[in-house]
């Protein structure tokens, strides 16, 4: 028998991303945590610039858009302001790793007690797909016409690594949505990184690697498969740090 679940109200507004695109779906999994949690009228989101701009329309909560790259900057100001709410930085990986790279990585090493959630689907995608420093070598962008060169521009940056070995983070993995499989994984992920800032252990991120089939020129078999056979084996998947668990390494 099919079990149908109710859609949470907090996406129940259709969305405007792309067709094939893997935002949609890590929106629907931050809305189940909440909604389970009972936060849906407790929470504000701080929106990056990038595709997460397109939440404006379609996200039926409390939301707050921020200038390019400060999302977790603006987080960490609601939660100083309201600690009793969920704050929750949504950026791409252009908003979070490109521009907002300090932002991000001081919140992690300051220890905010914030949940950041970032996409990364190799590109700026809201505004062409130009190159980001998470193109993969040889891959074809609005900015690297012939395919990223590592020797012009260096290797892409590994971000949840680094703030992983940050001594009081909480909570730091990575997962994906180009699978049945890894989106159940991923839900763990996004339950974790939440369940984090809820009890008090500190900062949480969770990237989440996702297809970009218009950028990217692909159908979205063809991107998800992508994300499968290329992303996923440079950067790796899993847990990278739970202090919860007593884990400082990829799980």
């Amino acid at each position: 028998m099919a079990v149908v679940k109710k859609t949470p109200t907090m996406v129940s507004i259709p969305n405007h991303f792309c067709p094939g695109c893997g935002h949609g779906i890590l929106n629907r999994l931050i809305a189940e945590v909440i909604e389970e949690k009972g936060y849906e009228k407790k929470t504000i989101l701080t929106l990056g610039v990038g595709c997460s701009c397109n939440m404006n329309g379609s996200w039926n909560g409390d939301k707050i858009q921020t200038a390019h790259g400060r999302a977790a900057a603006t987080a960490t100001g609601v939660k100083v302001a309201r600690p009793d709410l969920l704050s929750i930085a949504y950026q791409g990986d252009g908003d979070a790793y490109v521009i907002g790279l300090a932002e991000t990585l001081n919140a992690a090493y300051r220890n905010e007690p914030i949940t950041v959630f970032i996409i990364n689907n190799n590109n700026f995608a809201m505004t062409g797909g130009q190159m980001s420093w998470t193109t993969m070598p040889g891959q074809v962008t609005t900015t690297s016409v012939h395919g990223r060169d590592p020797a012009l521009t260096g290797m892409p940056i590994r971000v949840p690594e680094f703030a992983a070995t940050f001594p009081d983070v909480a909570y730091v993995a990575r997962g994906s949505v180009h699978s049945a499989k890894e989106i159940n994984r991923l839900k763990g992920y996004v339950r974790n990184a939440i369940e984090a800032q809820l009890n008090g252990e500190g900062y949480s991120m969770v990237e989440v690697l996702c297809q970009c089939p218009t950028n990217w020129g692909m159908a979205p078999q063809e991107a998800m498969q992508f994300v499968k056979d290329k992303m996923s084996h440079y950067y790796p998947l899993g847990v990278y740090k739970d202090g919860a668990a007593g884990e400082d390494e990829q799980a």
